[in-house]
């Protein structure tokens, strides 16, 4: 149940959401190892947003998973997104920062319940 939100400055007009969402989408299945079908991905665009003093496209990303993340497996899953973040986004991947969260299986909610 990867879940990856992806907020940037870059303008929403210059970008197809849904093309976007489904290569994030594959990305984290393919460096996590997990199932498509339990991945979720976020995009929101249009965000006021600076680093390192400027304005030009950035990103800021959160992860998180039960399990399948941490370590060196974070550097895999960075380049994945990033990839994609530069190809379809045009954000190079020295201005994004992503955010990894290894999430307890009891602290995840999911169809009325949790995951444990």
């Amino acid at each position: 149940m990867p879940t990856l939100n992806i907020i940037t400055n870059v303008p929403g007009d210059r970008v197809t959401s849904s093309d976007v969402l489904k290569a994030l989408s594959k990305a984290v299945s393919k460096s996590v190892g997990k199932p498509e079908q339990w991945v979720m991905c976020s995009l929101t665009t249009d965000k006021p947003m600076i680093y390192g003093g400027s304005e030009e496209p950035c990103a800021f990303g959160y992860l998180m998973s039960i399990g399948s993340i941490g370590g060196d497996k974070n550097k895999a899953i960075s380049a994945a997104i990033c990839e994609v973040l530069s190809s379809q986004l045009g954000v190079p991947a020295a201005r994004v920062y992503i955010e990894f969260s290894d999430a307890k299986a009891s602290d995840v909610g999911w169809n009325g319940s949790t995951f444990a």
